[in-house]
């Protein structure tokens, strides 16, 4: 197969992927909308670019790679690729909300609370449920008595997640706002290792909990350790909910100690660095025959991006070359 066939070959196996794109429909509205709140990914595809194959980046150095195992594993002769895909990154998006908008969300949260943790401790992932009686609170106010009760139970500070829905055995969404919180209480929280089952009278976060609890109705509940915050926060962004009116649709916010003002950090992109070599990716043209995903709907990957490690030569020649940007496949 020359390169022109290879190239031939490659858009269509692309336009046949991308087909299942096309039949996308924007979401109906139905259920998970309550006013002019809307479960994130309940809105029009932003670009007919999005979720479609965006380009391939990979290290070529299968010099090194024959030098260096990675787990135990030797890639000798192969080329690591990464392929990218489109993403509007508007958590609107049906098709780009949970694998472009909510990892770069996911993304910033966890760099920021990593600069915070420094001085604060642990991160917590604690959820505040507010009773009925607030339900007709705008989200300004929503958040705002959540802030105050949150601070009356020493959470000194966080990023908070608006989740306006919660899921029923009907398999429906209905009105239920609340907060999932991923930030810090102050002294830490201690009764995870406690083994005293108590409720008041110790002095301890369930203690205070609870106490408050009897004063204002409103449930605050540590969840279990994290594996991780990125991943958490990027769990809960998949089913949080934002607001259309306004230009910028913003589910996250900051308060505390972590908000904008008391807290400056730049969150910078992240390297793509070869995993074998730790070498610079560069933008790649394939030229062989194998089937590629060149879609995100037809991916199960979940952070937007696909890695895997493939042969840099096919029937007796070279497949993955440098692109020069003379020639594109976009």
């Amino acid at each position: 197969m020359s390169f022109d066939d290879a190239e031939a070959s490659f858009r269509l196996r692309q336009e046949l992927q991308n087909v299942a794109l096309e039949n996308v429909e924007d979401v109906p509205v139905g259920d998970g909308v309550f006013g002019d709140e809307r479960l994130v990914g309940r809105g029009q595809r932003t670009s007919e670019k999005c979720g479609r194959f965006g380009s391939f980046y990979g290290c070529d150095r299968t010099d090194l790679h024959d030098k260096i195992s990675l787990d135990g594993v030797n890639y000798k002769g192969k080329v690591f690729v990464r392929t990218y895909f489109h993403s509007c990154d508007k958590p609107s998006c049906p098709i780009c909300f949970k694998r472009g908008w909510a990892v770069r969300e996911a993304h910033k949260i966890e760099v920021r609370l990593a600069e915070a943790s420094k001085r604060w401790g642990k991160i917590e992932h604690i959820v505040t449920t507010l009773p009925p009686k607030y339900y007709s609170l705008s989200r300004a106010g929503l958040r705002a008595k959540a802030i105050e009760i949150l601070f009356a139970r020493s959470v000194v500070g966080g990023c908070m997640i608006f989740h306006g829905f919660r899921f029923n055995l009907r398999h429906t969404w209905y009105w239920s706002p609340h907060f999932h919180v991923l930030g810090f209480i102050l002294g830490g929280y201690k009764c995870r290792s406690c083994e005293k089952i108590c409720f008041k009278g110790c002095g301890g976060f369930i203690d205070r909990s609870y106490r408050c609890f009897e004063k204002d109705g409103c449930v605050v509940k540590v969840m279990d350790e994290r594996k991780t915050v990125g991943g958490t926060a990027w769990y809960q962004l998949n089913h949080a909910s934002y607001s259309i009116v306004g230009k910028r649709a913003n589910v996250v916010s900051w308060f505390g100690v972590c908000s904008y003002r008391k807290l400056k950090v730049t969150v910078e992109r992240r390297k793509t660095l070869c995993p074998i070599c730790q070498h610079d990716l560069v933008k790649l043209r394939y030229f062989g025959s194998k089937a590629h995903i060149l879609a995100w709907l037809c991916s199960k990957s979940s952070d937007g991006v696909l890695d895997s490690f493939e042969d840099l030569v096919e029937d007796g020649r070279a497949v993955w070359v440098v692109d020069t940007g003379k020639r594109s496949f976009e």
